[in-house]
């Protein structure tokens, strides 16, 4: 009897991953209908939430401040004034004095010290339209062009952008990149024709402040582990359209380590299981090679198991090749060598994800309740005190300096960091 079911997961999985580099193909080799007006190129306010200095960290911020678009803003956001990127920013908006580059130096609130920072910049803002995007990703000159055009059709309510890998400076952000590229995309892919794209991804997404604000804002986000999934799904809710851009975003992953692999990658699979619970059973299908592997263990390697497989291996190295080609995913094609050990993992990932409530989210400690949200187990390193001094923010940091200070929200007391 488990004979038989491997059998039907691996001949489904066989499936699954052929459906999936073929939707693929269709959809990078296909251009996608032309969406809205010829020029269309409103303003837009880029939000950065950021948080320490990634790999590069300089050269991911200033591919922002190159590109080809009429009118834009940058905002970074922190939720601590001392935050080690904040001379970093400084920095770029010495090189860039033509550009509006504002940091907005965020109150903490809720456990999401990320969608928190987002309402801040949000209130910040001067523009409707919002460019929101992680702190590892570069871009390519005409990003903004590209993720704001598909606005102008009213029906969409939000843009979100697949993404790849590159810099991997060590073998577990090779295979950070290899999930990224040619496990993670596909499946995006397939969510997008199978399921419709009722989500967004956290690497980019573009919207309207108007549509933002019938959602309640981040405001409403704020103890949620996936707020980018919560996005897509609230907007979708009010019958506007989630549009996946064909633009491929970079993720700069550097020398990444396996044990923060491991924590992101559980993180976001916990976050995938909360969110979509009815759906995260599925994934036991983007498995070929380890279910492969486990129904030729189970049958005391037979001939036939032995050669599942290998038709495994082939048609997983086959699909990974093409796939990568499709993106021009340089470094996963030239990983692909390590893509049995990066599905065993992935697999691992999934079990590990689906059986615990503990998220490690940049060295914080978090548990998972029950749809989707969450609750901080570390202390904050920010604690509040009644009054403050001006003197605990940089210089630069005031209103009409080189950034902003947001006023505390309702019921938040002034912040003083300690060191």
């Amino acid at each position: 009897m488990l004979l038989s079911v491997f059998q039907v997961l691996v001949a489904a999985s066989w499936i699954y991953w052929l459906t999936a580099c073929w939707l693929t193909r269709a959809f990078f080799r296909s251009p996608l209908p032309p969406r809205g007006k010829p020029g269309f190129t409103p303003p837009v306010s880029v939000l950065k939430p950021v948080r320490g200095v990634d790999f590069e960290a300089y050269e991911n911020f200033k591919s922002f401040c190159l590109q080809d678009y009429p009118e834009y803003e940058i905002l970074f956001g922190v939720d601590e004034p001392d935050d080690p990127v904040v001379p970093v920013i400084h920095r770029l908006q010495r090189d860039h004095p033509e550009l509006s580059i504002r940091l907005v130096v965020a109150k903490p609130m809720g456990a999401n010290r990320k969608a928190a920072v987002l309402y801040q910049l949000t209130s910040a803002a001067r523009h409707d339209i919002l460019v929101i995007s992680d702190s590892d990703m570069r871009v390519r000159p005409d990003y903004l062009r590209r993720v704001v055009a598909p606005l102008a059709d009213r029906r969409v309510g939000l843009v979100t952008c697949p993404y790849i890998g590159e810099e991997a400076h060590s073998l577990p952000a090779r295979l950070e990149a290899l999930y990224m590229g040619v496990t993670f995309l596909p499946s995006v892919i397939v969510a997008r024709r199978v399921l419709s794209m009722r989500f967004a991804l956290g690497a980019s997404l573009a919207l309207r402040r108007t549509d933002l604000e019938r959602i309640g804002g981040y405001a409403a986000l704020v103890d949620y582990l996936a707020e980018d999934y919560q996005v897509g799904v609230r907007l979708s809710a009010l019958g506007l359209k989630v549009h996946l851009s064909d633009y491929v975003m970079t993720s700069i992953l550097g020398p990444t380590t396996f044990h923060e692999e491991w924590d992101r990658e559980v993180r976001w699979a916990r976050a995938s299981r909360v969110s979509r619970p009815r759906e995260y059973p599925g994934l036991i299908l983007s498995f070929s090679t380890p279910l492969a592997g486990a129904l030729a263990w189970l049958s005391g390697f037979s001939p036939a198991a032995v050669q599942a497989l290998a038709v495994s291996l082939v048609l997983r190295w086959a699909v990974g090749w093409l796939v990568s080609g499709y993106t021009g995913d340089r470094v996963s094609r030239r990983s692909l060598v390590w893509l049995p050990v990066r599905d065993v993992l992935t697999a691992l990932v999934w079990l590990a994800a689906g059986i615990g409530h503990h998220v490690v989210w940049r060295g914080e400690h978090y548990e998972l309740e029950r749809g989707g949200l969450m609750r901080r187990v570390t202390p904050l390193s920010v604690h509040f005190e009644e009054g403050g001094e001006e003197g605990d923010v940089p210089d630069g940091l005031e209103d009409g300096g080189e950034g902003t200070r947001l006023p505390p929200a309702a019921g938040l007391r002034h912040p003083r960091v300690h060191p």
